[in-house]
């Protein structure tokens, strides 16, 4: 239950942070290096959190710690050098949703022996693929456009987290997969 109730937060907050950048999209770039990385710390250390409680449980955790220890990592980036150009805040945000994404659809094929709506995961997997291949395709659109697409893959994966959630609360199984 405790798992379900962390997704569904995590969607909360990524449906909020997707709002934000839409209602607002003339944040200064260093707004939206601050808003990703505390995105990204907050879903690593949640990652990493799930990761942790699947190998305690026995399970095959490495994927969702490797997507952790990605997300902190960008995280640290973002953090260390906040006056970073355009560009590569584009390019730290196209690998690290390429990353995330490749490794949430090996999370997602781990759970489907596990639990129904897996393809919930894959979802959000996919878009995190899109994000950053439309990232890596377009460098140059600018601010607006860029936190129109972070904010477009916040929310629907946000929404996809709290749709697992809730399906999940229907189990009592741990969650546990990698």
């Amino acid at each position: 239950m405790a798992g379900s109730s962390s997704l569904i937060i995590r969607g909360i907050i990524g449906v909020i942070f997707g709002i934000v950048a839409f209602v607002w999209p003339g944040v200064t770039l260093a707004a939206l290096v601050l808003l990703f990385g505390a995105y990204a710390l907050l879903d690593g250390i949640a990652d990493i959190a799930y990761g942790i409680s699947g190998a305690r449980s026995g399970g095959h955790s490495w994927a969702l710690l490797l997507a952790g220890i990605v997300g902190i990592g960008a995280a640290i980036v973002t953090f260390l050098w906040p006056a970073i150009t355009l560009l590569v805040l584009v390019l730290v945000i196209g690998i690290w949703a390429v990353i995330r994404g490749v490794l949430q659809l090996v999370a997602a094929v781990r759970l489907r022996n596990i639990i129904r709506g897996e393809w919930l995961l894959v979802l959000s997997g996919i878009l995190s693929i899109a994000l950053g291949v439309l990232v890596f395709l377009y460098p140059m659109t600018g601010a607006i456009v860029l936190a129109w697409w972070v904010g477009a893959y916040a929310f629907v994966a946000g929404i996809a987290l709290i749709a697992l959630g809730i399906r999940l609360r229907q189990y009592r199984v741990p969650i546990t997969a990698g």
